[in-house]
C-alpha cells in the first residue's frame, strides 16, 4: 500500500531519476505527520475550548511541579518562544482565570506565573484525555515500533542541535 509521498517520490524519480529522492521521503512524512498528528491533538483540545498554545503553558506550568509557577523567562525557555508572545500569552490566561501573574518576592524585577485552581483543575482533566488521544493516534505501531521511532527521530533532532533546556531550579 502506498501513502502520499510516495506518489511524489515516484513523479520525481520518473521526472528526474538523476536525483536521490529519498531524504523528500523522510522530511515529507515528517510533515504530513504533524499535520495529521497536530489535527488530531487539536480536536481533543477544541473539546475542552483550548488552543494547542494554552494547553502549552498551562502544561508547562503543571509538569514543573507544585506550586506549578515558572518566572516569565523561565516559561519563554522552556516553550521556546519570544517573550513578546509568551506576554501576550500570559495575558490572555490571566483573563481566563486559568493562570496569575505575581512579582517575585525574591526579586521585584521578575514576574512568577503560577496556575490558579482553575487552571490546574482543567490542565489535569486535559492531560489525562490528550495521553489517550495521543495513544490513538499511535495505534498503527507497536510498543516496540513507537520506541524505535522516538528513538530515532531524537537521533535526529540531536544532530540537529535540538537540545533540552535547562530545567528551572525550585
Amino acid at each position: 500500500m502506498n501513502d502520499a509521498v510516495d506518489l511524489f517520490l515516484a513523479q520525481w524519480a520518473r521526472e528526474r531519476p538523476d536525483l536521490d529522492t529519498s531524504p523528500m521521503g523522510v522530511v515529507g512524512r515528517t510533515n504530513r505527520l504533524q499535520q495529521i498528528l497536530g489535527r488530531g491533538v487539536g480536536e481533543l483540545l477544541t473539546e475542552y475550548d483550548l488552543e494547542r498554545w494554552e494547553f502549552d503553558v498551562l502544561a508547562t506550568l503543571r509538569r514543573s511541579g507544585a506550586p506549578y509557577q515558572l518566572t516569565a523567562k523561565e516559561l519563554v525557555r522552556m516553550m521556546m518562544v519570544g517573550s513578546a508572545a509568551m506576554t501576550n500569552r500570559v495575558d490572555r490566561l490571566v483573563r481566563r482565570e486559568l493562570v496569575q501573574r505575581q512579582a517575585d518576592p525574591a526579586s521585584r524585577r521578575r514576574v512568577l506565573v503560577s496556575l490558579t485552581g482553575g487552571g490546574l483543575d482543567l490542565v489535569n482533566r486535559v492531560v489525562e484525555g490528550h495521553v489517550a488521544n495521543e495513544a490513538r493516534l499511535l495505534e498503527g505501531l507497536d510498543a516496540a515500533e513507537r520506541d524505535q521511532l522516538a528513538a530515532l527521530m531524537r537521533k535526529l533532532l540531536l544532530s540537529l542541535g535540538d537540545t533540552a533546556p535547562e530545567e528551572p531550579q525550585a
